[in-house]
């Protein structure tokens, strides 16, 4: 064995990688990917004779050879002209990427089209040898795991799994909530220190095992059904984030008298980051663990007929463009989950016909505006994010299965 074959299987395992038996060899990895049984069977369907050529892209490569950076949507929106039927792209080629989460950078797609019907490979057509696919050699620090490429960006969607946050508005104004910061200041800010006091009977404790990281809202404003006026649930604003330093409780002060009298303290907290300036009477909600998530775009098995409730970020603007994230009117209640893709439709426009003098008020059809994929589910509200449109999307638009 050469020094520098020794150096690559320190590095990687082996930094010159067979495409088909890489992945093999990681469906560890796959664990955390999960791929449900209905996508496996459609892609399992699927790989016996690939998709009609009517299925592919206009423009859709012959060969493609995939980047860091690329994720599983736009190479799906490469070759398919609904890229939210990814198991197909996947059954393509369901032999050799038995997992489609584990596609790596440097690995080179052929297209392979037989007759009426493609298929997707990590062979060249008519070679039965897999490609190899290498990479300069490097000390490797990070998992194999964390180079597949992403479903979507992350950073796209990450601010939002902490921040719009819908809740029982009771359970916001039980919370604990700040009553004072230093130097008597109104407004505060990243570095800042706040004082805050809690409900009788949780009261906020410094000591080894409790909370001690804390996010930030401001009141909980109702999300209404569009068409109906319902109230589906509570978004709370969030502000930012806080540390607990030292826990509420009381003290013996002397009173002048040669006396003590008991008085209440309230708990420190720092604030470490903030999105927006916070104030006294904002409310403190323990931070969750942080959890892994991948999000599978795919159709719903069943029927969805859901609107926009209201774009995040700001209620002065009435318009949504592409990559903003909306709530919408469906949840886990209607067995709404991550991943969920669903069509846009423009909200419902009437108007005037002039042309026979008459002047009488006309429905013009709802048009198709667009994607927006599902990424976090509470009961009876969701938050989706907006992948493609065409136009400005409203509260009121419609989102139904993708056709």
């Amino acid at each position: 064995m050469t020094a520098f074959t020794s150096m690559r299987r320190n590095a990687l395992g082996a930094l010159t990688i067979l495409a088909g038996a890489t992945l093999c060899t990681l469906s560890a990895h796959a664990q955390g990917y999960p791929v449900s049984g209905d996508q496996r069977a459609t892609a399992q369907q699927v790989s016996e004779r690939g998709i009609p050529l009517s299925e592919l892209a206009p423009n859709a490569p012959d060969t493609y050879t995939v980047k860091r950076g690329d994720t599983l949507w736009g190479i799906s929106g490469m070759y398919l002209k609904r890229p939210w039927r990814w198991p197909e792209l996947w059954g393509m080629n369901l032999k050799a990427i038995p997992n489609p989460h584990l596609i790596f950078p440097g690995q080179t797609l052929y297209l392979d089209k037989d007759g009426t019907y493609a298929r997707l490979s990590t062979t060249r057509p008519g070679s039965t040898e897999p490609e190899t696919v290498r990479v300069s050699p490097r000390t490797r620090t990070e998992s194999l795991g964390d180079t597949a490429l992403p479903t979507l960006k992350p950073h796209l969607i990450e601010p939002f799994l902490v921040e719009p946050l819908v809740v029982d508005a009771a359970l916001l104004q039980q919370a604990p909530r700040i009553v004072a910061t230093t130097e008597e200041r109104v407004l505060m800010a990243s570095g800042d220190r706040a004082y805050v006091r809690s409900q009788q009977g949780s009261e906020l404790k410094a000591e080894l095992g409790e909370q001690r990281q804390f996010r930030v809202f401001r009141d909980a404003v109702a999300l209404k059904h569009p068409a109906t006026g319902e109230i589906l649930g509570y978004e709370a604003q969030y502000l930012g984030r806080a540390e607990l330093v030292r826990g509420e409780g009381f003290e013996d002060v002397p009173n002048g008298r040669g006396g003590y009298t008991v008085e209440y303290v309230p708990a420190t907290v720092d604030l470490t980051a903030t999105k927006e300036e916070i104030r006294a009477g904002d409310r403190l909600l323990p931070t969750p663990p942080r959890a892994f998530t991948t999000y599978t775009p795919r159709t719903p098995q069943f029927e969805v007929e859901a609107r926009v409730v209201s774009i995040y970020g700001s209620s002065a603007v009435a318009f949504a463009a592409q990559n903003q994230v909306v709530a919408i009117s469906v949840g886990t209640q209607d067995g709404v989950e991550p991943g969920h893709v669903l069509s846009l439709l423009s909200r419902d426009s009437r108007v005037k016909d002039s042309t026979d003098g008459k002047g009488v008020t006309i429905k013009l059809p709802n048009e198709d505006n667009g994607t927006a994929m599902v990424f976090r589910t509470f009961d009876r509200v969701s938050y989706a994010l907006l992948l493609e449109i065409r136009n400005g999307v409203r509260v009121g638009d419609r989102l139904v299965n993708p056709k």
